[in-house]
């Protein structure tokens, strides 16, 4: 496998942040195609590749998240992962009240942190979510940005984890 078709295969690891894939491959030089065949090495190669960049670049990864029920959900321009994910968790099929509920939790938490609520949802549901929407915006932004982080790599993780079934 070449650096390329590495990029090309887990860009979409990490949303919208292809440059993780791209950093492990750099890492990596001819020996990219043996990762593949060991997730739990890549997994934490991304992680160490999103925890060892600068806070900006960290930033940029919390906030390329989308909103959870959010517009992007509604108008269908979530990223394949995303809707996989988003609609596991049920957020597809959120009653009125739920919906706006979310809604106002999204408001809420941008509004105080700066990035949306990120939580790996694939292994939750709606109530569950919700219930962690409204405790973690008791959060310091401290706490918060570092528990965003750890749910990316939740999420990383767990897409790691589907690819590994589909060829």
């Amino acid at each position: 496998m070449t650096a390329s078709d590495f990029v090309n295969r887990y860009g979409g690891i990490y949303e919208h942040s292809p440059w993780v894939a791209e950093r492990v491959s750099e890492l990596l030089g001819d020996a990219v195609a043996t990762v593949e065949k060991d997730i739990e090495r890549m997994a934490s190669l991304m992680a160490d590749s999103v925890d060892n960049a600068a806070v900006e670049r960290q930033l940029e990864l919390i906030r390329a998240h989308p909103d959870l029920a959010g517009k992007a959900q509604l108008t269908g321009r979530l990223t394949a992962e995303s809707t996989t994910e988003q609609s596991s968790a049920g957020l597809d099929q959120c009653s009125a009240q739920e919906y706006e509920t979310l809604q106002t939790l999204n408001t809420k938490y941008k509004d105080k942190f700066g990035f949306p609520f990120v939580m790996a949802v694939r292994e939750s549901d709606r109530v569950e979510i919700i219930a962690a929407f409204a405790s973690r915006l008791d959060n310091s932004y401290e706490v918060e940005f570092e528990t965003a982080l750890q749910e990316i790599h939740k999420i990383a993780w767990l897409r790691l984890k589907a690819m590994e079934k589909s060829p």
